[in-house]
This record gives C-alpha cells, sequence and structure tokens, in this order.
C-alpha cells in the first residue's frame, strides 16, 4: 500500500470546452493532456486525484478531434478537491495555456454523463480551389447514395466501413456567394452550429479563403458519433469515391460544434447546457 494518507476526495466537478486554433491544430491530443496538467499546476487548481500507487488527477477527455484539425469545441471534466467559481477558474487555466488552446468555457457539471452527451458534431471543411458549384453537385451525388464505403488504416490494420451512414447532413456552399444548400431534409439543418471569424477558426488558414480570384467551396456538414467514428477526411473520401470531388490542396477542417444530436430539428445542441434544458448551438447560415 502507499504511504501517506489518502488523496482528499473530489467536492466538486467541472465540465470545461476548449479550442485548438492556428498552429496548434497540429497538438496531438497526448501533447495537449500534458500541456493541460501543466496548466493546473501552474494555475494551482485544487484537484482531486487517483488512489493507488500512481496517483493521477482527476481528468476525464472526450471526443478529442484528430490531430491537424482546428476544433472551436472540445471538451473535458475535471474533479476538485475544493470549490472553485467556474469564471475564475477559466481565466486562470486560459492564462496558464499557450495561446492557441484556449479555454472558452467552465461550468459546473450537470448529472449525466459527458461523453454520452456527445452524440454528433458540426464540421467546416473549406476546399481552396474548388468551384461551389463543383462540391453542390458532389453533395447530391454523395447524398443520394445508399452507402458510401471507404478504407482507412487504423491501428488494427485497414478497416471498411460506411461514411453515408454516419452523415446527418451535409451542405455546400462558397465563402463570396453564400450557401447552397443540399441536405436530406430541411430539419437536418447543419448552420445549427455557431460560425466563428476567420481569425478565430485558424489563423493558418487565413489566405485560403476564396479572397481575390481563387475559388474556395464550402462544407458544413453533421456527422454522427459511431463506432467505428466517421472523421471529416472519410466524407472527403467517399464524395472522391461517388463524385471524382478531389481538392488540389489539403482541406482546412474546423469542429465548430459537438454535443446532443436533437433527432427533431437535427440540430446539435449545448452538451454543457442542463439536460432538461436543451439550447441550440446557433442558427447562422454559412
Amino acid at each position: 500500500m502507499p504511504e501517506g494518507p489518502p488523496p482528499a476526495p473530489a467536492v466538486q466537478k467541472l465540465r470545461l470546452r476548449y479550442a485548438k486554433r492556428g498552429r496548434l491544430r497540429f497538438t496531438s491530443h497526448r501533447d495537449f493532456q500534458r500541456a493541460f496538467e501543466r496548466a493546473l499546476r501552474r494555475a494551482e487548481v485544487p484537484m482531486a486525484y487517483s488512489a493507488g500507487f500512481t496517483p493521477h488527477p482527476k481528468v476525464s477527455y472526450a471526443g478529442a478531434a484528430p490531430t491537424g484539425v482546428a476544433s472551436e469545441a472540445e471538451y473535458l471534466e475535471i474533479s476538485v478537491a475544493r470549490r472553485c467559481e467556474p469564471d475564475g477558474l477559466r481565466a486562470l487555466l486560459d492564462s496558464s495555456l499557450p495561446p492557441g488552446l484556449d479555454v472558452l468555457e467552465v461550468v459546473e457539471a450537470a448529472p449525466g454523463n459527458l461523453a454520452e452527451r456527445l452524440q454528433a458534431s458540426v464540421w467546416e471543411i473549406r476546399l481552396p480551389e474548388v468551384e461551389p458549384e463543383t462540391a453542390r453537385k458532389a453533395v447530391e451525388v454523395f447524398l443520394a447514395a445508399e452507402s458510401v464505403e471507404v478504407e482507412r488504416m487504423t491501428k488494427n490494420g485497414m478497416r471498411a466501413f460506411d461514411a453515408r451512414a454516419a452523415v446527418a447532413a451535409l451542405h455546400a456552399g462558397g465563402t463570396s456567394d453564400g450557401a447552397v444548400a443540399v441536405g436530406e431534409t430541411d430539419a437536418a439543418d447543419a448552420s445549427q452550429a455557431p460560425r466563428a471569424s476567420d481569425g478565430e477558426i485558424d489563423a493558418g488558414h487565413q489566405g485560403v479563403d476564396g479572397s481575390g480570384d481563387r475559388p474556395c467551396a464550402i462544407l458544413r456538414l453533421v456527422v454522427r458519433h459511431t463506432t467505428p467514428a466517421v472523421r471529416p477526411d472519410d466524407v472527403l473520401s467517399g464524395l472522391r469515391l461517388v463524385a471524382d470531388l478531389a481538392p488540389p490542396v489539403p482541406a482546412a477542417v474546423t469542429r465548430l460544434a459537438q454535443g446532443p444530436l436533437d433527432t427533431a430539428t437535427g440540430a446539435v445542441t449545448d452538451p454543457l447546457a442542463p439536460e432538461h434544458a436543451v439550447t441550440s448551438t446557433g442558427n447562422e447560415e454559412l
């Protein structure tokens, strides 16, 4: 048995929303974990620790975005041994993390499991040098397909799965001509997510947004969280497979929201809201 008194019990759970922006989108999940635990120590957060021979701070990560993808909606939960004021804790942690890893919101945890509330994500995919009309036609073909089987290398080897089944909504538009909506139904509206400015989403993606004479198609999609997980690059693989949509330069991908999926409206709602008070994440158009 380890020597010394047992760790102090947790008296409060807090849920955090944070963003990965700019160059920090290339931070792996493990790198973020290390940076966040350093920030907890720097901010002197009174963390609750696990018992056993190697106690760890009680931090639960949920639904992390892939490395190389920007996000405005990453979530985690911490347990503390002394009650903390959420707004003050947010400011302390945000100032203790490098710019680009930004703590946006801290709330006291509502009942229920955070990971189970992350049922779907809203993604924005920018396709520099792709005409919006070309993207719209590809989206029509993709949505008309009963299934779109793609392959991806996983830690267990190459795996094939249906990328179409996980897509609740998919819309195509451009930066200069507004949205060109193509979806399964009006209810499955991918515009339910909040829209951050270009600088907020990812400073590293500026200059490929359709300014000047360069076209830029924008895809906005709602993807259900399934097993195996369907990622934005899987949807792009499906668009290439069924509609020969092959962007000449890498796509710029940003997660705009993730949370409970309202099956009646197709909206992805706020996972930090109490379960009895589901609210939309917004309704701004592309």
